[in-house]
């Protein structure tokens, strides 16, 4: 996800782009020449509970809970080449180490790139990104992403974004599961207070076509997000709660139950951060997952709690 020319602060908060908002570091532009890059970073550490040890991209829940230690870093650069063009550069790096399932300790890593323009008063973008996943310090998951988009005001309270997204995906232990995806789409944002409190309506359609036949399916999603910020000790808090709903349907029939497996996703999440001392804050989160599937494997919820405090520069 990006943002866009003219307006960076306020797409990185809608679109929730990686490595979220930052205090950039900014230099007075040269005469006759660009202005300096601006540099941004943020490191987080926290302890999370997840009610059900799960791996979503290979079907596979324990049905077991258990702690983790969480850290994650971020470093972003942006650069200016016009009135209208802006280049970022990020990288993101988070790591999950469990107490006792040190099977499933996760470590990601993701390189992104976002060159953002505008064209007759649409903001629009081009966005590259490269994700990296082991669990137990094996490989696990690769993929590559491209997505385009547009975006603008449709008033002074609406704003709209539309996008097609492209990824391509390999899974290290289970080759079936490679596969290519082409999905579009859709937010609108309104805005009650602008940035300080606003709602956010998503749809997605997402089609993915994986080397074997039984795990093709196409998918069609809404999400709903309400975003709400507070001055607190002269700064600002957030609040964020969100639902997202999937309905995933196969193309062709699962062995193991005999017909096409048809998967219904609830997820809701409830996030606070809380300013702290300097640029630091602390968050507490909640998320709880329904899948529902005639699949057996794929058929479980999980709540997951958790808390971290964030430095920014």
């Amino acid at each position: 996800m990006m943002s866009h020319p003219k307006t960076p602060l306020l797409l990185v908060y809608l679109t929730g782009s990686i490595g979220g908002a930052s205090m950039a570091l900014a230099a007075e532009q040269e005469p006759g020449g660009l202005p300096a890059p601006r540099f941004s970073a943020e490191i987080g550490a926290g302890v999370e509970y997840d009610s059900n040890i799960s791996v979503e991209e290979v079907d596979r829940a324990s049905s077991e809970s258990d702690y983790a230690l969480t850290l994650d870093a971020n470093l972003e650069m942006r650069q200016d080449f016009s009135d209208t063009t802006e280049l970022s550069l990020n990288y993101d790096y988070s790591q999950n180490k469990y107490n006792e399932f040190s099977q499933v300790d996760r470590q990601t890593h993701i390189l992104g790139s976002d060159l953002a323009f505008k064209i007759r008063g649409l903001d629009s973008g081009l966005s590259g990104y490269y994700i990296n996943s082991r669990l137990d310090g094996s490989k696990f998951l690769e993929l590559y992403r491209l997505s385009p988009s547009v975006s603008g005001f449709l008033s002074k309270k609406w704003f709209a974004r539309g996008a097609y997204v492209y990824s391509d995906k390999s899974i290290e232990s289970n080759s079936e599961r490679d596969a290519q995806t082409q999905a579009g789409e859709a937010d609108l944002y309104f805005f009650r207070r602008g940035l300080r409190s606003y709602f956010n309506f998503g749809y997605r359609f997402k089609d993915e076509d994986a080397e074997s036949d039984k795990l093709d399916y196409s998918s069609n999603s809404i999400k709903i997000r309400y975003v709400h910020r507070l001055d607190i000790w002269s700064r600002l808090a957030k609040l964020e709660l969100s639902w997202r709903y999937e309905d995933r349907n196969y193309s062709s029939d699962t062995p193991s139950i005999g017909e096409e497996r048809d998967d219904n996703r609830h997820r809701w999440r409830a996030d606070v951060e809380m300013p702290l001392i300097g640029q630091s804050a602390i968050q507490i989160y909640y998320g709880y997952s329904d899948y529902d599937s005639n699949l057996p494997a794929s058929d479980y919820t999980q709540a997951i709690v958790g808390s971290r405090v964030t430095y920014r520069w």
